[in-house]
C-alpha cells in the first residue's frame, strides 16, 4: 500500500510558526494535485490548500497569508509554512495526493496544537 509520509506537527504557542513536510512516493505517477487538509474536533475535514499540477496553489480563504504551500520536485515533497498560528487551526492536518487517474491518496495525519 502506497504512504504518504507526513512530518513536522506539533505543539506551538500562538503567533508562532510551524512547517509541514509530506515525501510523496514516486510509485504515484503523474500527480495532479498536492495538499493539506486538516479537521478539527467535531468538524469535518477542510481544505487548507493545494497545489495542482500547472504550479497554480490555491489557499482556504482562513489561511491565506499566513499559510504557504511549497513544493520540491527533485525530493518529491509538498510543505506547508504556517506562520502567525493561532488557536482556531488546532487540528489533525492530512497530507493529500491526486494521482492521473483521480485517485486519491492520504497521508497519516498529525495533530497541529497551537496552545500556551
Amino acid at each position: 500500500q502506497v504512504q504518504l509520509v507526513e512530518s513536522g506537527g506539533g505543539l506551538v504557542q500562538p503567533g508562532g510558526s510551524l512547517r509541514r513536510s509530506c515525501v510523496v512516493p514516486r510509485s504515484i505517477a503523474r500527480i495532479n494535485s498536492m495538499g493539506w487538509y486538516r479537521q478539527a474536533p467535531g468538524k469535518q475535514r477542510e481544505s487548507v490548500a493545494d497545489i495542482t499540477r500547472s504550479g497554480r496553489t490555491n489557499y482556504a480563504d482562513a489561511v491565506k497569508g499566513r499559510f504557504t504551500l511549497s513544493r520540491d520536485n527533485v525530493k518529491n515533497t509538498v510543505y506547508l509554512q504556517m506562520n502567525s498560528l493561532k488557536h482556531e487551526v488546532t487540528s489533525v492536518y492530512y497530507c493529500r495526493v491526486v494521482d492521473g487517474r483521480w485517485l486519491e491518496t492520504w497521508g497519516q495525519g498529525t495533530q497541529v496544537t497551537v496552545s500556551s
